[in-house]
C-alpha cells in the first residue's frame, strides 16, 4: 500500500508539472520533497539571493540521492542541515531579475519545482514606479555619499553599550570613525548638534574594548554584556536600522544556527519592527530617529528593525512602507535567521501602516501593537479636512458661536481639537519637506509641473492620475454631509445656525484651497481606495492579535482621540462578527507628558515600561497560538489563546487597573473615567465604523429633523443640498468591492 501511495504521489507530481498547476504556472511539490522559500514570498524575492528550505524523507538523506538545480545549475552543495529545524537550508545566490526556476531531483525524477521571482535591491517589487524626484540623504544619516541614483551606500556597523555606574549623557564619541562621520555630517547639514546616545550609554570601540560594560539579564536567566550592535544600510532606497545585543567577536546568529541558549546568542528569536508616526509626502530618503529607542526590549534579547521609509513623517505611503518592511525583513532573515515572531510597533501614522500592512500583506507581521492609533489615511484625512473647513466657516459666519456649540458640531470633546487638526490637514495637503529643493516642487504659477506634496499624489500609483490634468485622483468628498446634524437635533444649535453652517462650509480645489462648492471625489479613486485596501475594513484582520493602546487625551485638544480605537473595533465587528483579536488599553492622560526617555535611563521610563510590558504580552499571545495544535481556524485560535491577564482595561490616575469590555457608546466604569466622543462625520449622522468615503444621497425630508423647520428654512436647506443629503442607512459609494491581498501596482 505504501509503495502504491508513493507511486500515486509521484504520478500526481508529474501530471502537475505537465498541466502547470501549483504555485504560479509551473510550481508543484512532491510531499516527500517539500521545497519552500524561508526569507520571503517566492514572488517578492530581492537582492539576487534567497533562503530556501528543503524537507526530504529520511531514506534520502544521502546527498547522492537528491540534487537541487537553480536555473539548471547544480546548487546541491549549498544546502546544509539545520538541526534545530529538522530540514536542509541554503542561501542561494546569483538569481537573475525576474523568474528563476528551482528544481529538486531524486532518482532521476523531478520531485519539486518552484518559480522564484527576483527583484533589484533598490526595488520596486509591488509598490509601483519609483517616486520622482527623490533626494538621497545617506550623508545626513552618516553613511557617506550615495553611490548612485538609488541612494546605495556602504553598509556600516557600529556598537554602543550601557555603562556601569552613573554615566553622564554622552555625545557620539569622535574617536570611533563611524560615529565621527555621523557627527560631522549632521553638523554640516543641520547646523545642530547630533542626537545624544541614551543617558548612561557610550559608543563601543571593538578595537579598544570598554571595561565598564553593564550586564543585561535575559528572560532565560542569562546575564550577557549589554552591548548593542547597530547595522545601517540601504534597501529599497530606504536607510534601514537593525539592532540587537551582540558582543564584538562573538558568533552572529545565522539561518542555520538558531538562536537563544541553543547557540549562545543573545537574540531571543523575536523581531520588533517599528513603524513611526507623522505623515509627509516623501520625495526623499528621510532620516532615522536616532539611537535612543527600544532599549527596554533590546535589553530583553529582542531584535529591533526599522527604516526611513517606515517612518510616516518621511513618507506617508502604506504600500511603499509594506514593501520596504518586506525587503528589510527578508534581508534580516537571510542574514540572521527567520524570526519566531515579528511584532509590529507603531504610533499615530505608523499605527495606520500597522493596520494596513496587517490587512493587505498577511504574513509580514504576526501581531501588532498600535499606539495612539488611526485606522488609515483614507478615512482619517476627511476628519482633518472637515476641521479645516469648520475653522474657516466659523471665522466667516456672522452668527455668534460659542465654543460649546462648535464642539457639538465637531463631535470632539473640545473645540480645541479642530484648529490643531486643521493645521495638520494643510501640512498633509502641501507638505514639501525643506530637504526637497523648491525648484522641483509644485507652484500654481511658476512650477505647475513640479512634484505635488499631498498625500494623494504620494500614493498616485494606487489612486491613479487624472487623464486631463495629470493630478492624482482623490477620494476626498463632503457632498451631502450635514455638518452639525446631531447638534441641531439635540437643540444645541438652532435652525439658522445649522443652515448657515452648511451653506458656508464649502470644499477644496485641486490645490487644497477652500472654495464655495463641496468637495467631489473622483469615482475611480473611491473604488481604488476600497478595492486596493487603503481602507481598513477588518476582513482578514481577525487572524492577527492586536493590542491597541493609548494615553487618554480627548479633552486636551489632541487629535489622537480615543474614538479611533473603537472605530477599528466597529469595523472588526462588522466584517467578522467578533473583535476578540483586539484588546483596547487606555492609560491616564498624565502619562502623555512623559517622553520616551523620561527617567534615569531609557529602560526605566514609563514609556519603556509600557513597551516592555505590551511586547511581552504580545509575545506570550503569539506563543500560545503557535503551540495550539487543536482544531480550529487561525482566527479561532487567536481569539481563544489570548493570555488570561490580557483584556480590555483602563487605569486610573492613581494606578488602579479596571478590567472590562471597552465598548463605544455603552456605559461602563472606564467610559465614565474616560468619556468617549465622536467626530464631525459621526456628528453628521455617519456610523461609528467611520468607513464611508462618499455617502449615497437621499432627498431632504422634514422628518429627519427633531427641531421644526419653517417652509422658508426647509427651502433654503434644500437649496444648500441640491443633490440630497447623506443616507447613512446604506453603504457608501464603492463599498463592498472585492479586495485582494499582496497586490502589485
Amino acid at each position: 500500500m505504501f509503495v502504491l501511495q508513493r507511486i500515486g504521489r509521484r504520478l500526481a507530481a508529474v501530471l502537475a508539472a505537465l498541466v502547470g498547476i501549483g504555485y504560479g504556472s509551473s510550481a508543484y511539490s512532491d510531499p516527500e520533497f517539500e521545497l519552500s522559500i524561508v526569507s520571503s514570498r517566492a514572488d517578492t524575492v530581492s537582492g539576487g539571493d534567497v533562503l530556501v528550505r528543503l524537507s526530504i524523507p529520511p531514506e534520502s538523506e544521502s546527498e547522492s540521492a537528491w540534487s537541487v538545480q537553480l536555473n539548471h545549475h547544480d546548487v546541491t552543495a549549498s544546502f546544509r542541515p539545520a538541526a534545530e529545524f529538522g530540514d536542509y537550508r541554503a542561501l542561494l545566490t546569483g538569481l537573475k531579475d525576474g523568474p528563476n526556476t528551482l528544481e529538486v531531483w531524486a532518482n532521476r525524477e523531478l520531485r519539486s519545482k518552484l518559480e522564484v521571482v527576483n527583484h533589484p535591491l533598490a526595488g520596486p517589487i509591488f509598490s509601483g514606479p519609483h517616486q520622482s524626484p527623490f533626494v538621497c540623504q545617506t550623508v545626513f544619516n552618516g553613511l557617506g555619499p550615495a553611490l548612485d541614483v538609488d541612494c546605495r551606500a556602504k553598509t556600516l556597523v557600529q556598537y554602543y553599550y550601557k555603562a556601569t555606574g552613573k554615566a553622564p549623557e554622552q555625545l557620539v564619541d569622535p574617536h570611533v570613525e563611524i560615529f565621527d562621520r555621523f557627527v560631522q555630517a549632521y553638523r554640516v547639514f543641520t547646523g545642530r548638534e547630533p542626537a545624544r546616545l541614551p543617558p548612561g550609554f557610550k559608543p563601543y570601540d571593538p578595537k579598544h574594548p570598554a571595561i565598564d560594560v553593564a550586564k543585561a539579564v535575559l528572560p532565560d536567566g542569562r546575564a550577557v554584556d549589554y552591548i548593542v550592535r547597530r547595522e545601517v544600510g540601504v534597501i529599497n532606497r530606504a536607510i534601514y536600522d537593525i539592532r540587537f545585543l551582540h558582543r564584538p567577536g562573538d558568533r552572529l546568529p545565522t539561518p542555520w544556527s538558531g538562536h537563544g541558549t541553543e547557540n549562545g546568542s543573545a537574540w531571543n528569536g523575536r523581531l520588533v519592527y517599528d513603524l513611526s508616526g507623522g505623515c509627509s509626502a516623501g520625495y526623499r530618503q528621510g532620516t532615522l530617529l536616532g539611537f535612543a529607542s527600544h532599549e527596554a526590549v533590546l535589553a530583553r534579547g529582542y531584535a529591533v528593525a526599522t527604516s526611513t521609509l517606515n517612518i510616516a513623517a518621511n513618507n506617508c505611503n502604506d504600500v511603499l512602507s509594506a514593501e520596504t518592511l518586506s525587503m528589510v525583513k527578508e534581508y534580516f532573515t537571510k542574514t540572521y535567521g527567520a524570526p519566531t515572531h515579528t511584532i509590529g510597533w507603531g504610533d499615530s501614522g505608523g499605527a495606520m501602516e500597522l493596520y494596513l500592512i496587517a490587512q493587505n500583506y498577511p504574513g509580514l507581521l504576526d501581531g501588532i501593537i498600535p499606539f495612539l492609533s488611526f485606522p488609515d489615511n483614507a478615512t482619517s484625512i476627511p476628519l482633518f479636512s472637515d476641521c479645516a473647513l469648520l475653522v474657516h466657516a466659523f471665522d466667516s459666519l456672522k452668527q455668534p458661536w460659542t465654543d460649546v456649540q462648535k464642539s457639538a458640531v465637531t463631535g470632539y470633546a473640545t473645540w480645541r481639537v479642530c484648529p490643531v487638526m486643521s493645521g495638520l490637514f494643510i501640512k498633509a495637503y502641501d507638505n514639501c519637506n525643506p530637504d526637497v529643493p523648491r525648484k522641483l516642487t509644485y507652484d500654481p504659477v511658476s512650477r505647475r509641473n513640479g512634484a505635488r506634496c499631498d498625500v494623494y499624489s504620494n500614493e498616485i500609483n494606487v489612486f491613479g492620475r487624472d487623464s486631463k490634468t495629470g493630478i492624482a485622483l482623490r477620494p476626498l468628498d463632503n457632498v451631502g454631509v450635514q455638518y452639525g446634524l446631531a447638534a441641531f437635533n439635540s437643540g444645541q444649535i438652532d435652525a439658522e445656525q445649522f443652515i448657515a453652517l452648511n451653506s458656508h462650509i464649502g470644499g477644496y480645489d485641486a490645490d487644497g484651497n477652500v472654495v464655495g462648492g463641496r468637495t467631489k471625489a473622483d469615482a475611480e479613486a473611491i473604488e481604488r481606495a476600497y478595492q486596493h485596501g487603503l481602507v481598513v475594513e477588518g476582513a482578514g484582520l481577525d487572524t492577527v492579535p492586536i493590542i491597541d493602546w493609548r494615553w487618554y487625551a480627548d479633552d486636551e485638544g489632541n487629535g489622537h482621540d480615543s474614538l479611533r480605537s473603537f472605530v477599528v473595533r466597529a469595523r472588526l465587528l462588522a466584517a467578522n462578527g467578533t473583535a476578540a483579536n483586539q484588546v483596547i488599553l487606555i492609560y491616564p492622560r498624565g502619562d502623555m507628558t512623559l517622553s520616551r526617555l523620561t527617567g534615569p535611563d531609557p529602560e526605566s521610563s514609563l514609556f519603556a515600561y509600557r513597551e516592555r510590558e505590551l511586547i511581552g504580552a504580545m509575545d506570550r499571545w503569539l506563543d500560545n497560538v503557535e503551540a495550539d495544535h487543536t482544531a480550529g481556524t487561525q482566527a479561532e485560535k487567536v481569539a481563544r489563546d489570548k493570555p488570561s491577564d490580557l483584556a480590555d482595561a483602563c487605569w486610573t490616575t492613581q494606578g488602579e487597573k479596571i478590567t472590562g469590555p471597552n465598548i463605544y457608546g455603552v456605559a461602563g466604569k472606564c467610559s465614565q473615567i474616560y468619556p468617549q466622543y465622536a467626530d464631525p462625520r459621526i456628528a453628521a449622522g455617519a456610523p461609528p465604523t467611520g468607513d464611508v468615503l462618499k455617502c449615497q444621497l437621499k432627498p431632504v425630508e422634514p422628518s429627519d429633523y427633531v427641531q421644526p423647520l419653517t417652509s422658508d428654512q426647509l427651502a433654503r436647506l434644500k437649496a444648500t443640498f441640491p443633490s440630497g443629503v447623506c443616507d447613512y442607512s446604506k453603504p457608501g459609494m464603492g463599498q463592498g468591492l472585492d479586495r485582494a491581498t499582496w497586490q502589485h501596482f
